[in-house]
C-alpha cells in the first residue's frame, strides 16, 4: 500500500489541535523531548515531530481523529524495547506513547483473566497476580522494562514460550483505536468468538492497524515443581543435536536455550553464576509440572544429554540457584558490552534439524565480514539471536555489519527458516520479505492492512516493502538495510 500521507514538517496548527484534547503539557515539541523519541532499541534512527502521552481511551481516540482530520502519520510507542525499527518514527511522525496507561484494571481468578492497559510492563503483570499462584507466560528477556501493549504489537515470545506459546496464546481480547479513531474490541472472553479472528490478525501487525487501549490477557497457575539445568558440551554440534533429541523424544520441556563459548564467557564475566566457560556450547533446560513428572522428565533429558555428549549436567539446587542461571540468560546483551560498545541482533527461525548447519553458516559469516558473533537463543524452536558485536566508530563496520546481517537472514530463510521469530519486521527487514513471500502473498496483506487503516496513517512504511522504499520522499533512518 502507497501511503498519501504527509511528508511535510510538523505543524503548529497540528500541535494546537493535539494540545486541545489533551492536557498540553502531555505533548511534547522540544527538540531535546522528542529526541528521546527517534529510535527503538534497534540501530535505526527516524524523526519525531511531536510525542504525546494519553492516559485514557477518549485521549488515544482524540489524538488519532486530530492525525486523521491532518493525515499525519502516528506511531504507537511502549517502552522503545523492540529491535526492528517497528517504533523508529518517520517524517516527523506523532509519537503516542501509551506509557502513561499502565493499570490493571481487573482479574478474574477464577477464569485466570486480566484487563490490563497496554503500557503495563510485563514483568509488573506477572507481579501483580502472584499472590493469586498466577503468571503472564511470555517473558521476553526485556519483560523488566517492555509493555504488554508492545508484546502485543510484535507478538513477543520469550524462554518460557516453547510450551506454553507466543503471546497470541495468551491474549484474549483487545480494544483498539483505529486510524479515523473509532473503537472496536477484538476478540472476546469466551475461548472460541464466533467470526473472524480479527484479534488474531491484529496480534503482531506492528502498530499498523491501530493502537490497542486495553487488552484482556489469558493467566497461567503457577506450576507445583519447577527443576532447571545446566549441560555443556565439547561442540556445538553436540549442543544443537542434544535439542532434536529431547523434542524426539517426546519432551517439550518450559524452556530449551543455548549459549555458545563466546557468549558464556561474557556472561560468566558479567554475573560470576559459575558457567563453563571452557565449554563450546551450554544448553539451559528447564522443566515443569507435577512433582513425579518433572523428576522423570529431569532424568530422561540428563540421559539424552549424556547420550549425546554432555561433560557436565548441572542441576539448580533451589530458587537462588535457578534465578542466578536465568540471570545469566536474560542479561546476555548486557553482558555483551563487556566485550564492544555495540551489538547488532538479529531474530531469525529455522528448523531444529538444521541448527549446526545455520548456525556454521553464522560463524563463517562473521568471519569473512572480520565480526564478532555471539549466539544466545531459544534453541527448542530454532529461534536463532546471533548477536554481531562492534564498535561503530570503527570506519567502515555499519557496512560489514549490514551485509553480514543480510546474508545471515538468507542462509536462514533458504535452509527453511523465516525471517523473525519474535521481533517482528519493522523497518529493520521490511525489503527482504519477499525472500519469503511472492507478489500475491505481499498484495494479501497489503490489503489487510488497509482494511484496518485506508487512511495510511497508522505507522507506515513499516513491514510491507512498497515503492516508498525505492524513493518516495520521507525519511530513511540512520542504519537501516536499503
Amino acid at each position: 500500500m502507497k501511503s498519501d500521507v504527509s511528508v511535510q514538517p510538523i505543524s503548529q496548527t497540528l500541535v494546537a489541535r493535539l494540545r486541545q484534547v489533551i492536557d498540553p503539557r502531555r505533548v511534547h515539541t522540544d527538540a531535546a523531548d522528542i529526541d528521546l523519541y527517534k529510535r527503538d532499541a534497534s540501530n535505526i534512527e527516524g524523526r519525531a515531530g511531536v510525542v504525546c502521552f494519553p492516559t485514557t481511551t477518549t485521549e488515544v481516540q482524540n489524538l488519532v481523529r486530530v492525525c486523521a482530520e491532518f493525515k499525519q502519520p502516528f506511531v504507537a510507542r511502549g517502552s522503545g524495547t523492540g529491535l526492528s525499527g517497528g517504533a523508529t518514527p518517520l517524517d516527523g511522525a506523532v509519537v503516542i506513547s501509551t506509557a502513561k496507561m499502565n493499570q490493571l484494571i481487573s482479574v478474574d481468578p477464577i477464569n485466570r483473566t486480566a484487563w490490563i492497559e497496554p503500557g503495563m510492563l510485563n514483568l509488573d503483570l506477572t507481579r501483580e497476580v502472584a499472590h493469586l499462584g498466577l503468571h503472564f507466560a511470555p517473558d521476553p528477556s526485556s519483560q523488566q522494562s517492555c509493555t504488554i501493549g508492545g508484546n502485543v504489537a510484535n507478538n513477543s515470545g520469550g524462554p518460557h514460550c516453547l510450551a506454553d506459546g507466543v503471546t497470541s496464546s495468551h491474549i484474549l481480547a483487545c480494544e483498539v483505536v483505529l486510524s479515523d479513531g473509532s473503537l472496536v474490541v477484538l476478540g472476546g472472553e469466551e475461548p472460541e468468538p464466533i467470526g473472524l479472528d480479527l484479534r488474531g490478525a491484529f496480534i503482531g501487525s506492528e502498530g499498523m492497524f491501530g493502537i490497542t487501549t486495553k487488552i484482556c490477557v489469558r493467566l497461567m497457575q503457577n506450576y507445583s515443581s519447577v527443576r532447571t539445568m545446566l549441560m555443556d558440551f565439547t561442540s556445538v554440534q553436540a549442543g544443537a543435536e542434544t535439542v532434536s533429541a529431547i523434542i524426539a523424544a517426546g519432551m517439550v520441556p518450559a524452556a530449551l536455550e543455548m549459549m555458545d563459548q563466546l557468549c558464556l564467557e561474557a556472561v560468566e564475566a558479567y554475573i560470576h553464576a559459575g558457567l563453563p566457560t571452557d565449554a563450546a556450547a551450554a544448553l539451559l533446560v528447564e522443566v515443569s509440572g507435577l512433582p513425579h513428572a518433572v523428576n522423570e522428565e529431569t532424568e530422561r533429558i540428563s540421559d539424552i544429554g549424556r547420550a549425546h555428549g554432555a561433560r557436565t549436567i548441572r542441576v539448580a539446587q533451589d530458587e537462588a540457584e535457578r534465578a542466578l542461571l536465568w540471570k545469566g540468560r536474560k542479561t546476555a546483551f548486557g553482558a555483551i558490552a563487556r566485550i564492544k560498545p555495540n551489538y547488532y541482533l538479529h531474530d531469525t527461525v529455522v528448523p531444529r534439524r538444521k541448527l549446526n548447519e545455520v548456525l556454521q553458516e553464522v560463524y563463517r559469516i562473521a568471519r569473512e565480514h572480520d565480526l564478532l558473533v555471539l549466539n544466545v537463543f531459544h534453541a527448542g524452536d530454532g529461534n536463532l539471536h546471533p548477536l554481531l558485536v562492534f564498535d561503530k566508530r570503527e570506519p567502515g563496520v555499519m557496512e560489514r555489519v549490514h551485509s553480514a546481517g543480510q546474508e545471515i537472514v538468507r542462509v536462514s530463510v533458504e535452509a527453511g527458516g523465516v525471517l523473525s521469530g519474535e521481533h517482528g519486521i519493522g523497518l529493520e527487514k521490511r525489503d527482504f520479505m519477499p525472500m519469503m513471500f511472492g507478489p500475491h502473498d505481499l498484495q494479501a496483506q497489503a490489503s489487510m492492512r488497509s482494511a484496518f487503516d485506508p487512511l495510511g496513517i497508522a505507522n507506515p512504511f513499516k513491514v510491507l516493502p512498497s515503492p516508498s522504499s525505492c524513493g518516495d520522499a520521507h525519511d530513511i533512518g540512520e542504519g537501516m538495510w536499503v
